[in-house]
């Protein structure tokens, strides 16, 4: 016949026992490279996917085979692609290679920041805290809205005419 156990006799298993019960696990990540010593990392942003090579060097950064000032000719969109580097206090420091599709170019540097972030989380796991805490890390998810049917676009209607 089993035992039946009372609140009281439950409390004073608890009480007597040495165990310590944490609710707490470290996560520690680990350095991902490749053979060639490079860490890599896909980046996203609207319709835009940017593979992405980090290795260390004197900070150049080459886009599509082109330098990031002719393939990016605006001066904000490199100011997107510095910032992953600054905030982490890396700058110069890293030689960047990206292959980025689709989308516009905003949505590219985009994308390509993206990766850079997820890249130097790689070689270096010790950023991923300020760069998760300048919301790099995470994936910008907001995308053109579809166009719905009897509507001009996404939201717009026509114009009403009452007669």
């Amino acid at each position: 016949m089993a035992e039946t156990n009372t609140l009281e006799d439950l409390k004073s298993v608890l009480d007597s026992s040495d165990a310590v019960v944490t609710t707490e696990a470290a996560v520690t990540y680990v350095q991902k490279l490749d053979e060639h010593g490079r860490s890599y990392a896909t980046g996203k942003r609207k319709n835009s996917i940017a593979r992405v090579w980090l290795k260390p060097g004197n900070g150049k950064i080459t886009v599509n085979g082109r330098d990031q000032e002719t393939y990016f000719a605006r001066p904000v969109l490199r100011l997107i692609l510095r910032q992953p580097f600054e905030v982490s206090e890396r700058l110069n420091q890293y030689d960047v290679v990206a292959t980025v599709k689709g989308g516009g170019l905003s949505g590219q540097a985009g994308a390509v920041k993206h990766g850079i972030s997820k890249a130097l989380t790689y070689y270096e796991p010790a950023l991923r805290g300020p760069l998760k805490a300048a919301g790099f890390i995470t994936r910008d998810s907001r995308v053109v809205e579809r166009k719905k049917y009897g509507k001009a676009k996404a939201r717009k209607s026509f114009q009403f005419s009452k007669r």
